[in-house]
C-alpha cells in the first residue's frame, strides 16, 4: 500500500539561534505540535537527526531521510548562528489522516501563528507525494518535488492538499476544516 510523503518548507524571520521570544516560542510550538502529531492516526514516521547528531541542520546525520536540502530560493544562512528555517519531512497513511492532523489541534494553532515566524513567501510551503510501501522519502526529494509543484502546479507527481492526487493518479477529494484554499474539491 503506498504512502503519502509530505515535505513542509518556510523561511524564518530570524535564525534558529536567536534567542529572541518569537524564536523560543516557536521552539516551543514545534515540540509540543511533534508530540501531538506522533500520536495521530495515519500518522507513520518524520525525519529525525541521529540521537548524537550536533552539527546544524545541513551537517546533521538523517540516516535514512538522507543529506538535509533546501529549495534554491532559501538565501539565508547554512550554519547553526546563521540557519533560519523551518523544514519537516514525514509520512503518512492517506491524505485525509494527513488532513486532520494538520488542520486540527496544537498544528492548527501553529499554523494561526505562523507569521509571526515564517516570512510570507511566493512559493509553496508544503508538498505531497506517495511512495512505494517501504520507501523512506529524502529531503531531496522534497525539495524537488516542492520545486516541481512551483514550477508546474499540483499533478501526480506534486500536489497540495486543495489539488490532490490518489495513488492512481486520479484526482481526490479532501473537505474539512481546513482553510478553502487548502481544500481538496
Amino acid at each position: 500500500m503506498p504512502h503519502l510523503a509530505l515535505y513542509t518548507f518556510g523561511v524564518l524571520k530570524s535564525p534558529l539561534a536567536d534567542p529572541g521570544r518569537l524564536t523560543q516560542e516557536f521552539y516551543e510550538s514545534g515540540e509540543a505540535v511533534y508530540r501531538e502529531i506522533g500520536r495521530r492516526p495515519g500518522y507513520i514516521a518524520h525525519a529525525e537527526p541521529a540521537e548524537h547528531s550536533r552539527g546544524t541542520l545541513f551537517d546533521a546525520d538523517w540516516r535514512e531521510w538522507g543529506q538535509f536540502a533546501v529549495p534554491a530560493w532559501y538565501g539565508k544562512g547554512r550554519t547553526a548562528e546563521t540557519t533560519a528555517l523551518a523544514a519537516t519531512l514525514s509520512l503518512w497513511t492517506d491524505l485525509r489522516t494527513a488532513f486532520d492532523a494538520v488542520y486540527t489541534g496544537l498544528h492548527r494553532a501553529a499554523l494561526n501563528r505562523r507569521y509571526d515566524w515564517v516570512e510570507r513567501a511566493p512559493h509553496p510551503n508544503y508538498v505531497f507525494w506517495w511512495v512505494s510501501d517501504g520507501v523512506i522519502p529524502t529531503w531531496q526529494d522534497g525539495v524537488s518535488r516542492l520545486e516541481h509543484l512551483h514550477d508546474h502546479g499540483s499533478a501526480p507527481h506534486a500536489f497540495t492538499f486543495r489539488h490532490a492526487f490518489a495513488p492512481d493518479g486520479t484526482p481526490a477529494r479532501t473537505t474539512g476544516p481546513g482553510p478553502k484554499s487548502d481544500q481538496v474539491r
